[in-house]
């Protein structure tokens, strides 16, 4: 399972972070988080709950990893070099 925060709708809610706190944790300035991109069997229903109750829709599951994806580090949006 992949996981993805698209930063530009995340409002910093933390529903997610409360949800899941071993996936999301929440930026100084209250955005979302990614602690792991990839959720393993345990996490997976847990993260679906986050994203499921992300108000903004911010939280993008795959349920399995895209051959050539690309991923971003760690609190870090996409295209933020």
């Amino acid at each position: 399972m992949d996981i993805a925060i698209d930063h530009d709708k995340c409002i910093g809610a933390g529903q997610c972070a409360l949800i899941a706190p071993e996936v999301f944790d929440q930026r100084a300035d209250g955005m979302a988080l990614l602690l792991v991109e990839t959720a393993d069997a345990a996490q997976a229903p847990a993260v679906r709950d986050a994203a499921d109750s992300c108000p903004l829709s911010a939280i993008s599951v795959t349920e399995e990893p895209l051959p050539g994806s690309v991923h971003t580090a760690p609190g870090r949006p996409r295209g933020s070099d």
